[in-house]
C-alpha cells in the first residue's frame, strides 16, 4: 500500500485525536458549568451559550449529555481554572487557560512546554497586561446603527462595533455578553450568531521572523496537546 496508504492513516488518526480533544475540553466545560450553577442550559444561560458553541463545532448531542448528567450527579472531579501566562520568541505573548483536577501536573507540563521552545513564564497579569478581555459577538449583517441603537436602548457599555465585508462584530465586557445578545436578538430576530465568546484580543500585533515563527508554532502545537488546556491565546499574525 506504500506511503500513500501510511499518510491517510495518519491523517485519521491526527483528525481522531483532535476531534477527541475537541470534545474533551467541551464535554470537561460544560460539567463545570453545569456543577457550579444549574445543570440546566434554560436556567444557566453560561451553559446555554457553551452548549449552542459545542454544537456548532460537531460536538455529539451524547457528550454534552453526559458531562450535564455528570454534573448534575452527586460527587465527581474537582476541576479549577488555572491561567498562565508567558512570553515567546521575538517578544510574543501568551495567555494559557487550563481546566485541572490536579495543579501540580497542568503547570508542570506547561513549564515543560515553555522551556522546550525557549519560552520563559510571566507572572499573573504580566502578558495579560497587553489584551483587551472582551466579550465578543459576531454575524453577518451591515446595518451598524441599527445594532449600535439596540446596544444603546439596553444600556450596555459597548468597547467598539466593526462593520467589515458584511460582517458585524460587536465587543462588549464580559459581564454583559448575554444581556447584548438578548438586546441583538429581540431587536434584530432573525440574526444568526456566527460567534459569541469571551477571549482575549490583542493590543497590538507582533510579527515574528522566519526563524522565530517555528518556535513558536511549536509551542502553540505542544500546548494544544496538553489535556488541561482549554484556550491559548497571543499576540503573534500567523501566516494564512
Amino acid at each position: 500500500m506504500g506511503r500513500d496508504f501510511e499518510n491517510r492513516k495518519n491523517a485519521i488518526f491526527k483528525t481522531a485525536a483532535q476531534k477527541s480533544k475537541l470534545y474533551s475540553k467541551f464535554g470537561k466545560q460544560i460539567y463545570v458549568l453545569a456543577k457550579n450553577g444549574v445543570p440546566d442550559p434554560e436556567a444557566n444561560p453560561s451553559l446555554r451559550n457553551l452548549i449552542e458553541r459545542a454544537k456548532r463545532e460537531q460536538v455529539p448531542s451524547h457528550v454534552i449529555e453526559k458531562a450535564i448528567q455528570k454534573a448534575a450527579g452527586a460527587g465527581g472531579e474537582d476541576f479549577q481554572s488555572a491561567r498562565y501566562e508567558g512570553f515567546g520568541p521575538g517578544g510574543s505573548l501568551v495567555i494559557i487557560d487550563c481546566l485541572t483536577d490536579n495543579v501540580q501536573r497542568t503547570i508542570a507540563e506547561i513549564r515543560n512546554c515553555l522551556s522546550k521552545t525557549g519560552c520563559k513564564q510571566g507572572s499573573p497579569g504580566s502578558a495579560a497586561l497587553h489584551f483587551d478581555h472582551l466579550a465578543v459577538l459576531s454575524f453577518k449583517g451591515d446595518n451598524e446603527d441599527a445594532v449600535l441603537e439596540a446596544m444603546l436602548n439596553a444600556d450596555i457599555n459597548v468597547d467598539d462595533i466593526e462593520c467589515n465585508n458584511g460582517q458585524i462584530t460587536v465587543f462588549v465586557p464580559p459581564p454583559e455578553l448575554f444581556k447584548a445578545k438578548a438586546a441583538l436578538l429581540e431587536a434584530l430576530p432573525q440574526t444568526e450568531l456566527d460567534a459569541q465568546e469571551i477571549t482575549f484580543l490583542p493590543q497590538s500585533s507582533k510579527t515574528l521572523s522566519a526563524e522565530e515563527l517555528p518556535m513558536f508554532t511549536k509551542l502553540i502545537d505542544m500546548l494544544n496537546e496538553c489535556d488541561d488546556v482549554q484556550d491559548v491565546y497571543h499576540n503573534v499574525t500567523l501566516p494564512s
